[in-house]
């Protein structure tokens, strides 16, 4: 980029207004660097308990753009107080747009200093991944880059922050000197320049993705950002006494691994070549499975189908079997739970501050890394008791507000089926519902604990429950009801159980059949808001991939739009957080979120929550959205609240 004219450095309140005008559109962009305590740490200026913001910048119009600098350590600054009260008025104006590149990042930094950006909010990364690189694919993550975009869609290359800093942190640089100047103004005149790009693109193509990125995507970037700022308070007096018991019980029972296998190693994991060897050589065990490269097989269900096997045929090798996956799981607890989560506790806060992402999945689910902090177990398959590292601070409680069966009411919307519906807007139970349907019994008796087979029915009504949208198979439901929930039913037995839903739920069968087949139309599926999901595979000879599209076109209308009902929620909780500073937000696990709250604001808390996750999330959604939540001192001893 050679010198504009057009980009230049202001120091006072009067000149940015100057230069914003009247100006309903604006795109932002921080300027960060680490503290003075922090200089030497890599990636500090990304996290806000160890960086400041330097400067800012602003652009309005195309090939335009001011640097705000703040806190450069030479030249000439803004006056601080007077700029940030302008930003937190810009910041929270209902009639602007504020644009940001990754617009939780400005919601980290603007958070920590008291700011919660208000909607109309839009996030040019996120309009970027939905828009299309190809005829079948949208951008990934790590396709939308700022520079990457700059570069591909308008021919501009931009600095790279190495070449402009030379070894400087951004603080260090003039803010006067056009080389900050031009790399400061670049960011938010690509921003801008984004923004116009993307919903030309959007409304020639696919205005619904416009929509969902207004209305969807962008409010939720900045709630990610809230949460990324919070951070999840743990116990880590706790986690250290359970690393230890873990250690212990890893090497006692290894121990006894290898003195069943005579000394063989069997590393962390029984999966080394030497324990196959003994297990399929030494012991000749059969081959109950085996890999893709049709090598034998030592994962934990091959390990399961050895146990059953020796059961019967050689009941004195069947303890080792069960020891074998005693050990995977308490080698599995220590490694992602305890390590895994000590070395992300943050050295100021003394939390754990994970990367949210947005739009890392197909269906429009959020996930989060460093760590997967989403995926602690529950209480029934875990012995150290992970969700209690989950600590509340001192004087304040956790809340955690779930969408009851979301996905199954999103279903039952879908496929139309009465006995669905009836269910969901009587206040009634799906599960007795459907164990009724597929064991031909009553709704009462389904119901009645103390009928015949009832915990078993339930048990399979329940996975059967879980499945039901996203087509059923009689082997795949044998399995998932044996190695998942420890019933073993026949395959006949299964294909009757899948025969009896699809007679007792025809709206179900009418549904799937309907959806597959306009996804083999149009070779998309989508949410109910027009999420959209390519399915090229749908078309394929090869019947596995066209059986996983096929999966894909069904899952994706539900297990999407349950995503865009909990997005919707995170929008309307930032609009009320201003008012209500002391609500942090801290964690979302599939349709849950978690916050802290002073112990005295509990009560208020919940029905503000409550209130925001229950709003019919579009006129034509008519089954009841029902939020349940519960409260604890940590996360592991969570009670329901009324």
């Amino acid at each position: 980029m050679t010198q504009n004219e057009n980009y230049r450095s202001v120091t006072t309140v009067t000149e940015i207004k100057e230069y914003i005008g009247n100006a309903k559109v604006i795109a932002f962009d921080y300027e960060t660097a680490p503290d003075i305590d922090f200089r030497e740490e890599e990636r500090a200026a990304l996290d806000p308990v160890k960086s400041h913001i330097v400067g800012c910048s602003y652009s309005v119009e195309e090939g335009t753009a001011i640097y705000v600098p703040i806190a450069h350590l030479t030249g000439e600054n803004v006056d601080p107080t007077e700029f940030w009260k302008f930003q937190e008025e810009f910041l929270t104006d209902p009639t602007v747009i504020k644009i940001a590149h990754n617009l939780s990042f400005e919601s980290v930094m603007s958070y920590h200093l008291g700011i919660v950006i208000q909607p109309p909010v839009y996030d040019t990364i996120v309009a970027c991944q939905l828009t299309m690189k190809s005829k079948w694919e949208f951008r990934k993550l790590s396709e939308s880059g700022l520079k990457r975009m700059s570069t591909e869609q308008f021919g501009v290359e931009m600095p790279s922050f190495t070449e402009v800093t030379n070894g400087r942190h951004f603080d260090e640089m003039n803010p006067q000197d056009w080389e900050t100047v031009r790399y400061g103004c670049a960011d938010s005149d690509m921003t801008l320049r984004l923004y116009n790009k993307c919903n030309n693109w959007f409304d020639r193509y696919l205005p619904q993705h416009r929509k969902l990125v207004e209305d969807i995507e962008s409010p939720t970037a900045v709630f990610l950002g809230l949460m990324k700022h919070n951070g999840v308070p743990v116990n880590r007096e706790l986690m250290e006494e359970r690393k230890t018991e873990a250690e212990e019980k890893i090497a006692q029972i290894k121990a006894e691994i290898e003195e069943m296998c005579s000394g063989v190693a069997i590393g962390s994991n029984c999966s080394t070549n030497a324990f196959k060897l003994h297990l399929y050589k030494t012991l000749g065990l059969p081959v109950v499975k085996t890999t893709e490269t049709n090598r034998e097989a030592a994962d934990d269900q091959a390990m399961q189908m050895l146990k059953e096997w020796c059961d019967k045929n050689k009941p004195e090798l069947s303890h080792l079997f069960e020891l074998v996956q005693e050990y995977r799981k308490w080698g599995k607890l220590k490694s992602t739970y305890i390590d895994g989560y000590l070395k992300y506790i943050n050295s100021v806060t003394g939390r754990i501050h994970p990367d949210f992402f947005s739009l890392s999945t197909d269906t429009g689910r959020m996930n989060c890394r460093n760590p997967n902090i989403q995926n602690c177990p529950r209480a029934t398959n875990d012995p150290i008791g992970v969700r209690s590292f989950i600590k509340a601070p001192e004087g304040c409680k956790l809340i955690s507000n779930d969408f009851s069966q979301i996905e199954l009411r999103v279903g039952a919307f879908y496929c139309r089926d009465e006995k669905m519906l009836w269910t969901y807007r009587n206040g009634g139970d799906i599960h007795a519902q459907t164990t009724s349907v597929i064991f031909g019994v009553t709704y009462e008796q389904a119901e009645d604990k103390h009928f015949p087979g009832y915990k078993e029915h339930r048990t399979i009504a329940k996975n059967v429950n879980f499945g039901t949208f996203y087509g059923l198979f009689p082997r795949g439901l044998q399995k998932t009801l044996k190695f998942k929930a420890g019933v073993d039913r026949s395959f006949e037995e299964c294909a009757e159980i899948i025969d009896n839903l699809k007679a007792g739920y025809p709206g179900l069968t009418k549904w799937q059949e309907e959806t597959k087949a306009h996804a083999a139309k149009v070779c998309y599926s989508e949410t109910w808001l027009g999420r959209r999901r390519y399915l090229p595979g749908i078309l394929s000879d090869d019947w596995g991939k066209k059986s996983f599209a096929e999966r894909c076109a069904l899952n994706t209308p539900i297990q999407g739009t349950a995503a865009d009902i909990l997005k919707a929620a995170c929008g309307r909780i930032i609009k009320g957080l201003p008012q209500r500073p002391w609500l942090q937000p801290i964690l979302q696990i599939h349709d849950e979120l978690v916050f802290i709250v002073p112990e005295d604001k509990v009560q208020e808390a919940e029905d503000f929550i409550k209130k925001c996750m229950e709003v019919q999330p579009y006129p034509d959604f008519d089954v009841p959205i029902v939020s349940e939540g519960s409260c604890g001192s940590d996360f592991g001893h969570m009670e329901e609240l009324d």
